[in-house]
């Protein structure tokens, strides 16, 4: 006799179960944050706010709450989730120990956000260091890619502003790291701007690059080795000029607005000079084609720039645009790599798209909105979402393998760090049993095996 399959089953709830640890498997963030020296190095970045006789240490405040954040808080006061389970993170501080701090370093403007900034930098560093092979060095290069994120407001913050797509908030200007097809990308700067900040402003690409450079090893700053992607939104005689005078070890990918001027030179090129497009794999992309621009275009921009113009044919349903040409969608970008096949080159720009999944990580880990209230306030909250993307970063670099080092927050989130775990102690030792069901549990200790090889900070 078969028996129909029911509705969920009913379990008695208590309250009064001891030693059981929820979101157990974010041990694998605490052991980066010490494998890595990240609480070392922001401890002793943040030694000048700390008062003389102050039981908290700012340092661990700060990656407390970035902790939070990246388990899926978006506030200061989802640090009570850390606070709860003392025997994983340690004593954590009170909601008004944790809003002093932030208002202290807000309040020290950029002398705070560059204290962080040097941390991160020296942390990472390490954290490349010990990833060895699987750190981020895509074909030679280290590739940043910068692209503008719009953050809502829902409330009155100090300067927000109207957007272009007419909408209210922030439009801060980011960098990250691309980690190549083996995995994701870091946070190496976020510029925060008003809402009705301009996508093309040159100052800005400028001043975010700069931030970028800055959080790269030195080794990284000579022979063409960092690479410096952008959208049309790059597209700038003052930004690619900066770029061009740095030309002997920085290169750069740039996007282009389709201009008059390129628009009818367009036009003119015959069909042999139109090679394929190809995809990752080598082969030919279909319905894809580029072609390099040469002659008086050219005129008025740095030397040395190559101009790559790619036409495709549109999905069923796309909308053509007026600088569109034959049926084709028409994209252009500039670059100062030389010898090298426009189609490599194509392909490479092309996956700056790549940085589209870097914000929607970043904006499932704090950057949906920006929770204080004034600007000096929530440049200390970016600083905050830049640690926790970088431990949801480092992390799957040095402990993950497979296609695990693909998984973005939320799927961190929902298989690894949720998994339970029971505490026991034994003599001096304390012991954290996980659930043994977990069809993850395997990942989770398999990944803190080769975190525990690796070696501890000097």
């Amino acid at each position: 006799m078969k028996h129909s399959i029911g509705s969920y089953p009913r379990v008695r709830v208590q309250d009064d179960g001891r030693q059981v640890v929820s979101q157990a498997g974010s041990v694998l963030l605490v052991e980066t944050v010490r494998k890595t020296g990240l609480d070392q190095a922001i401890s002793q970045a943040l030694t000048p706010w700390r008062k003389p006789r102050a039981v908290h240490d700012p340092g661990k405040i700060l990656l407390d709450v970035a902790l939070a954040v990246a388990l899926g808080g978006d506030c200061l006061a989802d640090v009570a989730m850390l606070r709860c389970e003392p025997a994983v993170f340690g004593p954590v501080a009170s909601d008004p120990t944790v809003s002093r701090l932030i208002d202290t370093l807000a309040a020290s403007g950029e002398k705070a956000l560059q204290a962080i900034r040097s941390a991160r930098s020296e942390v990472r560093h390490r954290a490349w260091s010990l990833a060895g092979k699987t750190a981020p060095d895509t074909e030679g290069q280290v590739v940043i890619d910068l692209d503008g994120v719009l953050v809502i407001a829902h409330s009155d913050k100090q300067d927000a502003a109207a957007t272009w797509k007419k909408t209210y908030g922030h439009h801060p200007l980011t960098a990250f790291v691309d980690h190549g097809p083996g995995g994701t990308g870091e946070p190496v700067a976020a510029l925060l701007r008003p809402g009705n900040a301009g996508s093309n402003t040159a100052a800005d690409h400028i001043a975010t690059a700069q931030l970028a450079l800055a959080q790269l090893p030195k080794h990284y700053r000579r022979g063409r080795q960092t690479l410096i992607r952008t959208d049309s939104a790059g597209g700038t005689h003052d930004f690619v000029s900066w770029l061009a005078r740095r030309g002997r070890w920085l290169s750069y990918s740039v996007g282009m607005v389709i201009t008059e001027a390129i628009h009818e030179h367009v036009l003119k090129i015959p069909t042999s000079a139109w090679t394929p497009a190809v995809e990752t794999d080598g082969e030919a992309r279909d319905g894809a084609w580029v072609a390099e621009l040469t002659g008086k275009l050219l005129d008025g921009w740095p030397k040395g720039m190559r101009l790559i113009v790619r036409k495709e044919r549109p999905h069923p349903g796309a909308q053509l645009r007026i600088t569109d040409a034959d049926g084709m969608r028409i994209t252009c970008f500039a670059t100062n790599t030389p010898d090298r096949p426009i189609a490599e080159l194509e392909l490479r720009h092309r996956l700056r798209a790549r940085a589209e999944d870097r914000i929607r990580a970043a904006r499932a880990t704090g950057l949906r909105n920006l929770p204080l209230h004034t600007t000096a306030q929530n440049k200390v909250w970016l600083e905050i979402v830049q640690l926790a993307l970088e431990l949801l970063a480092w992390m799957p670099m040095l402990a993950l393998t497979g296609k695990a080092r693909l998984w973005e927050p939320r799927r961190l989130r929902f298989r690894l760090f949720s998994a339970a775990g029971q505490l026991a102690t034994t003599g001096r030792r304390r012991i954290l049993r996980l659930t043994r069901h977990w069809p993850w549990t395997g990942e989770i200790t398999a990944a803190l095996e080769r975190l525990a090889l690796l070696p501890n900070p000097g």
